[in-house]
């Protein structure tokens, strides 16, 4: 009588990405992704999955620095009003949750950095990578998008909080501050 090697199901060898958690996020009409067909939307909740998983690994966020471009393309991209919203990480740099603080009009929201502090503390982080879209699609931060990264920059300093980047988000790209070194 022949045996066969046992081995271990396929499920059990591939490591299991744990979802990144996300509030705030626009839903039903107020999402850009209310018209699309169902396959479509299936298609970008799960990029988004894929990418949350991604930036939830160890260093994620620096191993792929553009997975968090992506991720935030994909949020924040085709809405038509501007957002601004925050990745929360941990101290080794893994992503802990992403949250939409924020929505205003066409061409501007108000953020409260005592909000985002909060929030900060609320989630245990240590950094935070910031984020809003721009509807027109030019990528190129203001001036008042400097001054309230380095509003925040302060903010969250006085709570031990690093503020790694501002990613500014349109619709067919997305610019890094950092990688711009504005930050």
């Amino acid at each position: 009588m022949a045996t066969t090697p046992r081995t271990k199901p396929r499920a059990s060898r591939v490591h299991a990405r744990e979802a990144m958690p996300a509030y705030g996020v626009a839903d039903g009409v107020q999402s850009w992704r209310y018209n699309l067909k169902a396959r479509e939307r299936a298609v970008v909740d799960r990029a988004l999955a894929l990418l949350g998983g991604i930036l939830r690994e160890p260093d994620g966020v620096f191993t792929s620095p553009d997975a968090a471009k992506d991720y935030l393309s994909l949020q924040l991209g085709a809405d038509p009003c501007e957002r601004f919203s925050v990745l929360y990480l941990n101290c080794q740099h893994r992503t802990i949750a992403y949250e939409c603080h924020f929505s205003g009009t066409l061409t501007q929201t108000s953020v409260y950095p005592r909000e985002v502090a909060q929030a900060a503390l609320r989630h245990s982080a240590s950094a935070v990578i910031l984020a809003h879209n721009h509807p027109s699609g030019i990528v190129k931060p203001s001036r008042a998008d400097e001054a309230l990264t380095n509003t925040l920059k302060q903010t969250l300093a006085l709570v031990d909080v690093r503020v790694l980047d501002h990613v500014i988000v349109g619709s067919m790209r997305a610019l890094s501050m950092a990688e711009q070194g504005l930050i």
